[in-house]
């Protein structure tokens, strides 16, 4: 079976449009998240989001990185190493310049993408097949790790249940403009005690990789860091999931509360 850490990192893509920004923000450099990540039973792999402040071309940018990878014996049968890099401005959330190098089995990626804020314009480089593309954007543009911290940054005291949301993400050569729907809050159950978390289901084609339109489903941290605490996506062959597993360097106190 071959299982992409693209799925999780794809789950993790959602936003609120016209929200507020927090007074404080939800994120800051240093901050390390590791997620484990499951196939049904079976403990398939791990993936982590590590953010840096970097300078890049005189500019104060900040870096993440993200790797997925498989473990145990998935990775005898099929070993993933993916690799998703984004550096994106602190102040306006604008990514400039993505990086995806993945390994699935022998499946190999290599590109970058370079955002031009003002032509609205992604270049793409393809090290693969060495080839460079250019491709017009949206003024409000995000890629695939950027949007999650956009997405952090948001004020979601004010969202309605089943209130429709959505996002501009551009991946794979391709503007893909992804819906989403709020489902509510409730108290879920981590390894490190219960967590209020807020609920949101993007809206994903069904028939080629999901069961249901509505078919994956994430969990947020209900506080000011609005931490990834748990995915869930059923497939046409079972079902892929991912939880967090550590933390650390958070830029707000984590509530958890204790039975």
């Amino acid at each position: 079976m071959r299982i992409k850490m693209k799925l999780i990192l794809l789950c993790f893509i959602y936003s609120i449009k016209g929200f507020t920004q927090p007074s404080t923000s939800a994120y800051k450099p240093g901050e390390h998240l590791t997620f484990k990540i499951s196939y049904g039973l079976i403990n398939a792999g791990m993936a982590e989001l590590k953010l840096k402040s970097v300078n890049k071309n005189q500019q104060n940018l900040y870096f993440v990185h993200g790797e997925g990878w498989t473990t145990g014996m998935v990775n005898l049968f099929f070993p993933v190493r993916d690799i998703y890099q984004t550096y994106f401005d602190p102040k306006t959330n604008k990514p400039y310049h993505f990086v995806r190098k993945v390994n699935e089995g022998g499946y190999k990626k290599n590109k970058e993408i370079l955002f031009d804020h003002t032509q609205h314009r992604a270049t793409v480089i393809d090290h693969k097949h060495n080839t460079k593309k250019y491709f017009k954007t949206k003024s409000d543009i995000q890629d695939m790790i950027s949007s999650v911290y956009f997405l952090r940054n948001l004020d979601f005291s004010t969202m309605k249940v089943g209130e429709r949301i959505s996002l501009n993400v551009f991946f794979d050569e391709e503007n893909n403009k992804i819906d989403l729907i709020f489902k509510g809050r409730e108290i879920i159950k981590t390894k490190f005690g219960n967590v209020k978390a807020l609920i949101v289901k993007p809206m994903v084609q069904k028939g080629r990789v999901f069961k249901e339109e509505e078919g994956v489903t994430f969990w947020v941290s209900d506080d000011q860091n609005k931490i990834p605490l748990k995915i869930k996506a059923a497939i046409l062959v079972g079902a892929i999931s991912a939880e967090l597993h550590e933390y650390k360097g958070l830029a707000n106190p984590f509530p958890i509360i204790f039975n």
